[in-house]
């Protein structure tokens, strides 16, 4: 049975302008904090079906649907920025503004939710509570999520279940992922300022080389995930950049290192990071020089609550059929969705846009990224499922 057989009509009837949406979105990219022209377009057409709307934390967009009765109160959100990334792509609908583009999908977020708040205000009879619409910016960084928390959008009423939708690449179109449990890890950065004592590159007995205590820590810092993290769990230490010295014929007073750090469960992000100060200061000091560490942290893992996601399961079966329902794969990425489901019940779901046959199926950040557009109705459907589920609408068995 061909997928969109199982679209409804309500459904087919606003996917034209979906796509329509999503084009325009990606012909104007915005950069996190600076989406204007975009959070005007989400709340002009929120408006224009009967939603509320109220602008929050700057450039977030908050849209509010009552239902016929009194019931719990869910949120759907869609994150809204581009990234810094010249696009590559020769489409019609190609990004104009130079060294900006939506290379992750999050134009394809705005305009499945946008599809899904028309059907759902159409519906609005069939409701009982409260749906809220999460417009957030700057997902890329440097987050936009807490902010719109801080504003007070899992409040006044307060959010009893919270979910969100990634167009996701590593997914055939026709495909969902969805899981309980951890779905995407924290990411932490970090800084390491190793000081030593400079000279000549010629007579290095009368220094202490950074650079090599550097190197030293570097290939040090690769042992916690390999001796220190249980085996069945998961972490990554990265070393991004290293920085030292000012010519060849010279050894440096200072070197530094910046990376990041991954983890799916707290308890391991908190070992990690110990980890991490002891072996770098150990190893340093055993090369004679001194290590400084600034620890930044980053979003926490997001951890999808086991009966959300079978909710968000069963109304991805509704659309898709169960063979095509699978469970995603655990990614290193993050997400700063996590702050809402560290508060809130809910679920993380990917809706697969892939299509190698088209040549859509570049990596997400990629100059290159695109997606297959028919993914996006079934977006739309599943979204309008997941509501009239927890809703109470004509959809829930």
């Amino acid at each position: 049975m061909p997928i969109t057989s199982r679209l409804t009509d309500e459904v087919r009837a606003v996917a034209t302008d979906v796509i329509a949406t999503r084009r325009d979105l990606h012909r104007h990219p915005e950069m996190g904090f600076r989406e204007t022209r975009t959070s005007g377009l989400i709340e002009r057409k929120l408006r224009a079906c009967g939603w509320e709307t109220r602008r929050i934390a700057g450039t977030g967009i908050l849209g509010i649907l009552r239902g016929e009765k009194p019931g719990p109160t869910m949120l759907m959100r869609a994150d809204i920025d581009a990234l810094p990334v010249r696009e590559l792509n020769d489409v019609p609908y190609r990004s104009q503004n130079e060294g900006v583009m939506h290379a992750c999908g999050h134009d394809g977020h705005v305009a499945a939710a946008l599809g899904a708040a028309a059907v759902l205000a159409r519906r609005r009879h069939a409701l009982t509570g409260v749906l809220k619409l999460m417009f957030q910016p700057a997902e890329e960084g440097p987050g936009g999520a807490m902010p719109m928390i801080e504003a007070g959008i899992l409040d006044k009423p307060k959010v009893d279940a919270a979910f969100a939708m990634h167009m996701w690449n590593d997914l055939p179109v026709g495909k969902i992922g969805v899981r309980s449990g951890p779905v995407f890890a924290s990411a932490d950065e970090y800084t390491i300022r190793i000081r030593g004592r400079g000279g000549h590159g010629a007579a290095p007995h009368q220094t202490v080389d950074p650079v090599v205590a550097a190197a030293h820590v570097t290939v040090a810092l690769q042992s916690i995930v390999s001796r220190r993290v249980h085996p069945l769990k998961s972490a990554v230490v990265t070393v991004g950049q290293i920085h030292g010295g000012v010519r060849h014929n010279i050894i440096s007073d200072a070197a530094t290192l910046n990376g990041t750090v991954r983890a799916l469960e707290q308890p391991v992000r908190a070992m990690v990071k110990r980890e991490l100060y002891r072996i770098a200061r150990g190893v340093a000091a055993s090369l004679g020089a001194t290590a400084e560490i600034e620890w930044r942290d980053g979003y926490p893992p997001t951890v999808n609550d086991r009966r959300m996601a079978e909710l968000a399961r069963a109304a991805a079966v509704e659309v898709v059929g169960a063979r095509n329902v699978i469970e995603q794969e655990i990614t290193m990425g993050a997400e700063d969705m996590s702050y809402v489901l560290e508060r809130v019940p809910g679920c993380y779901w990917l809706l697969g846009s892939a299509n190698t046959r088209k040549g859509l199926a570049y990596p997400h950040h990629s100059a290159r990224f695109d997606f297959d557009e028919s993914s996006l109705p079934i977006g739309v459907e599943v979204w309008v499922k997941i509501a009239e589920r927890l809703l109470g609408g004509a959809s829930r068995r």
